[in-house]
């Protein structure tokens, strides 16, 4: 199975390692605008292969998209990544011609190929594409979810001093700073309810940190963070490519679904053969619902934007 990454920067070559190193993929596809870097960071991969044993080729191209044909799945990160003080919405002006054009030019050279959008502001850039492209809405993807679950599962583990594959956690919205939604109610450790061991002044903290988690990474490191979007990438490519019927958190086109319409935004989604197989519709109590309300309301002035812009 050939899967293209459109964008050789930290998190693209972070994701492509992981990829490889799951060893499912045949073929990874790195592709860059900047000339020699995807051959670069293709090259540098594979010097590692026989140092973490894995046997899936890597190549790097110079915005050759010709490369890519064939391909099952192709992630998209390319854009400008944010730096401090900066929101994931002021990236929409550069960043929607950008993954407008990637877009394009993947499916020119692969028909039925499965998108994940990495590019910020993702929520929106999801939209877009779905818009653009015409694909039906199980083959379009948002990344942001998967990693916000990550990461509240992070601080989760960290609040209660446990490993973090005894925490169950999901967050759902928005991947933006005000529009995530933890879901604090339902996250649990080996099934007993979170509630059980965290004060709710504890519980409150821990929704606060996670959903300034990538802004608290972006003031360390001075840019985006690279390596747990590389793994959340990873693990959505690896649920579809075997089929693993996984459920994650991701950005979709809703119709009716949670009462949301006409915008991509993070639901519980089961990951397949097919990329969407189904959206889960959970139950949500009343602020949880008026809080994905308030998530979407912010989504969906962003996507107003998109119509000012001359793409």
């Amino acid at each position: 199975m050939k899967i293209s990454i459109v964008g050789a920067g930290a998190v693209g070559a972070s994701c492509a390692e992981y990829i490889a190193i799951k060893n499912f993929a045949s073929e990874v596809v790195l592709v860059d605008i900047k000339e020699d870097f995807a051959e670069g960071k293709a090259m540098d991969l594979m010097q590692t292969a026989s140092l973490n044993g894995f046997d899936s080729k890597i190549v790097g191209s110079t915005n050759d998209y010709s490369k890519t044909a064939g391909s099952s799945i192709a992630v998209i990160t390319s854009g400008i990544p944010r730096k401090p003080g900066m929101t994931r919405e002021e990236l929409i002006g550069i960043n929607a011609g950008i993954v407008k054009s990637v877009s394009q030019q993947l499916i020119k050279y692969s028909n039925d190929v499965i998108l994940i959008i990495v590019s910020n502001p993702m929520d929106t850039m999801t939209y877009l594409t779905y818009k653009e492209t015409g694909l039906p809405k199980n083959r379009i993807i948002g990344m942001g979810g998967a990693l916000d679950s990550a990461r509240f599962k992070y601080r989760l583990a960290e609040a209660m001093d446990c490993p973090s594959s005894d925490i169950q956690g999901m967050v759902i919205g928005a991947h933006s700073d005000k529009g995530m939604v933890p879901l604090t109610r339902l996250a649990t450790r080996n099934s007993i309810r979170i509630s059980e061991f965290l004060s709710d002044d504890r519980l409150q903290q821990v929704l606060e940190d996670t959903k300034v988690g990538g802004a608290t990474l972006t003031g360390m490191l001075g840019t985006s963070a690279w390596y747990a979007p590389g793994a959340a990438v990873s693990s959505l490519v690896q649920a579809i490519a075997c089929n693993q019927q996984k459920m994650f958190p991701c950005s979709v086109f809703l119709e009716g679904e949670f009462g949301l319409n006409d915008l991509c935004i993070g639901v519980p989604v089961i990951l397949g053969k097919n990329g969407i197989e189904r959206i889960v519709e959970i139950d949500l109590n009343d602020t949880e619902i008026n809080q994905l309300k308030q998530s979407a309301n912010s989504v969906k002035a962003t996507n107003l934007l998109l119509a000012d812009l001359q793409l």
